[in-house]
């Protein structure tokens, strides 16, 4: 079945007893046992629900993964695969990461002794150095977030099998529409599932899928003891959005690559960051491991000052954190997203007070190139 296919059949006739298209909503939290010491399969909602069971086994099937895990959030799905680490660990984490990433590796589980180096994950080199004999795992996001760069999964594949290390994709931005990191050899996945996913701005959820099921079960555990699991409701809603992924991340990616193109001629843009532009550094690396760019993209305009005014003219545009909804939503990550990264580091990767992200939606492109252009033009509110 074509990835098109997969996506619009995830839950679909889940119930033989019924023949329900649309996978009910198991709304109970404890399941009855036949007799002692035999089991449905389910026996709580913590530790399995047949709604998110449906959501899991679609999302590991979208991925190419054996075992998908859904959550309570994307920073649930981030720190259930960090325990699988103690205390005397070291990690590679990309620098340009999400924020939250850094806040909970840096001021969370740095705590418990295990350290963490950021590092230029479109730098091999730099990555190979950051490795110590502690080193469990390589931590990757690419496209990075904010700054779009493009990271070589592939030889960071090869980079952490021959040091006998985990490598690990946060794979939020693409999709498993796009890119699927577990069939370039990654171990596992990462999802903010509220973003793309969910694509609504309506549902906070996280997503982990291992590409091997000793790896998956061990990250289960850790889901099972520490309970930040998705709700059936939620798994619902989810198992809904997805039908639709395909159609959304095709405009996302056309729509951010028009506006991406208009923002680059633009006299008070000195710069825009988007791996769909012919000059993007990366692009080539990009191009043989996604099929598509997604609908992020940052640029930088020629004054702080100019960048708090767009944020107060935009109309259609509206000034929100997150990304990945139908709706355009555009955000400064220097004092939102990224405030938690300090200010010397923030200055030294580029994420300045002139820089702003845009999740492009699903609108008509010129409604939204209209409203940017009214915004960068200095017209008054």
């Amino acid at each position: 079945m074509k990835l098109h296919s997969k996506i619009v059949h995830i839950g679909v006739c889940t119930d033989e007893k019924t023949g329900a298209i649309s996978t009910p909503i198991y709304q109970s939290a404890t399941f009855r046992h036949p007799a002692l010491g035999e089991s449905t399969g389910f026996d709580y909602s913590r530790s399995q629900n047949p709604t998110r069971k449906v959501l899991e086994e679609g999302i590991a099937s979208l991925e190419g993964g054996a075992v998908g895990l859904a959550f309570a959030s994307g920073m649930a799905a981030v720190t259930a695969v960090l325990m699988l680490y103690k205390t005397g660990d070291h990690v590679v984490v990309v620098e340009d990461c999400y924020g939250g990433t850094y806040r909970v590796v840096n001021k969370v589980f740095n705590n418990f002794g295990i350290a963490v180096s950021f590092v230029d994950g479109s730098n091999i080199e730099e990555v190979t150095q950051a490795i110590t004999p502690a080193t469990k795992t390589i931590i990757v996001e690419t496209p990075t977030n904010p700054l779009m760069k493009i990271v070589d999964i592939r030889a960071i594949v090869g980079l952490a099998q021959r040091r006998n290390l985990h490598s690990i994709v946060d794979n939020t931005f693409l999709t498993p529409y796009f890119q699927r990191p577990l069939e370039l050899g990654a171990d596992v996945v990462i999802h903010s599932g509220s973003k793309y996913l969910a694509g609504h701005n309506d549902l906070v959820c996280g997503f982990v899928v291992a590409r091997t099921s000793e790896l998956g079960e061990r990250i289960r555990f850790i889901q099972n003891a520490t309970g930040g699991v998705l709700g059936p409701n939620d798994s619902w809603l989810l198992i809904r959005s997805l039908k639709t992924l395909a159609l959304r991340m095709e405009k996302h990616n056309s729509n951010a690559l028009v506006i991406a193109k208009w923002l680059k001629n633009h006299p008070r843009v000195a710069k825009v960051y988007y791996p769909g532009l012919a000059e993007h550094h990366g692009k080539a690396v990009h191009d043989r491991q996604a099929s598509g760019y997604g609908g992020m993209l940052s640029f930088v305009v020629d004054g702080a000052h100019l960048s708090k005014a767009i944020l107060q003219r935009v109309k259609m545009i509206r000034f929100a954190e997150s990304l990945g909804g139908v709706e355009t939503l555009i955000t400064l990550p220097a004092v939102q997203t990224h405030a938690d990264v300090p200010a010397d580091v923030r200055e030294r990767l580029g994420i300045s007070d002139c820089l702003l992200r845009l999740s492009v939606g699903i609108e008509d492109p010129e409604d939204l190139i209209k409203d940017l252009e009214q915004a960068l033009g200095g017209q008054k509110i």
